[in-house]
């Protein structure tokens, strides 16, 4: 029996494809995707992952619904501890955290992310809220997955960073190992157009959405990018998936990190 879905519904589920089961897995302030992607995939693929809910800091909480804001004590509803600020940074730098979500106003081909700036330090045209830790964490976690809902406009994934908030694969001064950089860095990013991987350190385009082609992935993309030998189309949300996104997103509180255009993109499946 065929089911139809938005694009918000579709992005959200292969978002949460990216988590592993039995992982410690992160996320961080106003992360509304990313917050329903962590639920729906400990009620599907990934039963044993331990979530870490990113602004309350509580462990493996069952909260009734997402509410409009990150900092609501409804996100520690069923959660089997609440931990301080500092123990979420101490595990990370003991590489005690597999894996956390990370998105950014500007992200370039190597995966590093900005939200801290537009235009040049030390009078830069926009102020941006900052990393809030970001940066500390994201040179040792083990693995990254980066997402934006905004390539499509062309100002999002760029050559380089204006600022570079969160660490990818190789900054100006050099690569991870240089560094002394213990992370493993992206291996993800996940657009409204489409899905890289970064086999080499470097975004190159893996699947797109079923409505869109290449041609509007390389107009909306400010860098050169390697296409897969195979590139794939993101596999169908099950309808599974798809009620249980709107039963831990009632309010639907995802929707707000889109664009108005995007929200009307629809599918039969």
């Amino acid at each position: 029996m065929s089911h139809r879905f938005s694009f918000d519904e579709f992005f959200v589920v292969e978002l949460a494809r990216t988590i592993r089961d039995g992982e410690v897995t992160f996320h961080g302030f106003g992360s509304p995707c990313a917050t329903v992607a962590m639920h729906l995939a400990k009620r599907t693929h990934a039963p044993s992952a331990l979530l870490i809910e990113g602004a309350m800091y509580a462990v493996n909480p069952y909260p009734a619904f997402i509410p409009p804001t990150s900092n609501d004590q409804s996100l520690k509803q069923g959660a089997v501890y609440s931990m301080r600020f500092e123990e979420a940074f101490d595990m990370s730098v003991r590489g005690e955290v597999d894996h956390m979500f990370l998105s950014g106003i500007q992200i370039d081909p190597f995966g590093n992310t900005n939200v801290t700036s537009i235009g040049s330090m030390p009078a830069p045209k926009v102020k941006l809220g900052g990393g809030g830790g970001g940066c500390n964490i994201s040179a040792t976690i083990g693995r990254l997955t980066l997402w934006s809902t905004n390539h499509r406009p062309g100002r999002c994934l760029v050559e380089a960073c204006d600022f570079i908030t969160d660490i990818g694969h190789r900054t100006p001064e050099g690569t991870r190992a240089e560094l002394g950089y213990t992370g493993g860095g992206p291996d993800t990013l996940v657009t409204e157009l489409g899905v890289f991987d970064f086999p080499d350190g470097r975004a190159r385009l893996r699947k797109l959405f079923p409505d869109v082609t290449l041609d509007d992935v390389s107009a909306a993309t400010g860098f050169g990018f390697a296409v897969a030998t195979e590139l794939e189309t993101v596999a169908w949300p099950s309808r599974e998936q798809i009620d249980l996104v709107r039963t831990i997103d009632p309010l639907g509180v995802r929707r707000g990190e889109f664009r108005p255009s995007e929200l009307e993109r629809t599918f039969t499946a």
